[in-house]
């Protein structure tokens, strides 16, 4: 498959460079504007976030609650049925649950069907294999492709916000930048979908020193400048917070300047990706910042339990109950 010849290398270089070095100036109103612009096909553009002097967004609004979700699989009950499970979470004050392969457990229809009985929405799940081998094969691009076009159906039976999208693993043959502009051409002939759906295609961030050796979409610069480049509301990030302290920390100043480009937010303790208690993590401080942000997604919890899920599950709610 040839790549797009209208994506050149020498534009995603701009995207890149820019997207990591923001204009900022202090407005009259005490708050700093972040002007993004973003050069595409000879023609740039500028998104406008509002920051507080502390890198929090300013006051554009009411505080937003923070919307919490769970990833089923890491609190799946053995002896259980998933219907206590979902029950339980919503009596904490979770409004939604999430999944990996929608097929994992055989038949997705009953384990959808349970959560959303259980009064929660579902927020998100895996759009394509594989995380391995992603959208920065060409060769994969006509079955990520067919993949994510089936998931986008389901997604909107059920009305999941999101697919998680992977890059992949880097290729000897191929640069980061290669591999973005790679990426990007499958992203642009999806987005319509995506935004024909209402869903949003959230390009995953994970750690390649710990847990996804080779990953290559493994810093937010990388992911941001990716998702700027496909310009479409539908294509995002997701943050996960514990896979970015790995790789680079300062996840509070990169989640508040990087909002609008936010489809979705992990959690999970560092170091061990255990429960969120008795770690390196603020996050409490983390999500009283998020709260202040304009973000309206949902924070899913992705960390192991180390005891009873139930209490887990509680306890989380609980640190992360800001707004």
């Amino acid at each position: 498959m040839l790549l797009d010849p209208t994506v050149h290398a020498e534009d995603i270089v701009k995207v890149f460079q820019t997207s990591t070095a923001r204009a900022r100036y202090i407005s009259t109103a005490g708050a700093r504007e972040s002007n993004r612009y973003i050069c595409t096909f000879g023609r740039c553009t500028s998104r406008h976030i509002f920051t507080a002097d502390d890198g929090r967004p300013g006051s554009v609004g009411a505080i937003m609650k923070v919307r919490q979700s769970f990833c089923y699989p890491m609190f799946a009950l053995d002896e259980g049925s998933p219907g206590k499970l979902f029950s339980t979470a919503a009596g904490f004050g979770y409004e939604a649950t999430e999944f990996w392969s929608r097929d994992q457990f055989g038949d997705y229809r009953p384990l959808f069907d349970s959560a959303r009985d259980a009064g929660l929405s579902i927020a998100s799940m895996i759009g394509h294999s594989s995380l391995t081998s992603g959208m920065n094969d060409p060769d994969n691009h006509a079955r990520i492709y067919d993949e994510v076009a089936a998931s986008l159906q389901v997604a909107k039976e059920y009305g999941i916000s999101g697919l998680i999208c992977f890059s992949g693993n880097r290729m000897s043959s191929q640069s980061d930048i290669d591999g973005m502009r790679t990426c990007v051409v499958l992203l642009k002939r999806l987005a319509p979908l995506a935004e024909s759906a209402g869903v949003d295609l959230n390009v995953e961030l994970l750690n390649s020193r710990v847990d996804h050796l080779g990953y290559q979409c493994d810093r937010s610069d990388w992911a941001f400048a990716l998702c700027d480049f496909v310009s479409s509301p539908r294509v995002r990030v997701l943050y996960d917070i514990y896979h970015m302290q790995i790789m680079e920390g300062d996840v509070i100043r990169s989640i508040t300047s990087n909002i609008g480009s936010i489809g979705h937010i992990h959690t999970a303790g560092n170091p061990g990706r255990g429960p969120l208690s008795g770690q390196e993590l603020d996050y409490r401080s983390i999500c009283e910042s998020i709260a202040h942000s304009e973000y309206t997604g949902y924070v899913g919890h992705e960390f192991k339990p180390a005891g009873d899920p139930f209490e887990a599950l509680e306890q989380a709610f609980e640190i992360c109950d800001a707004g």
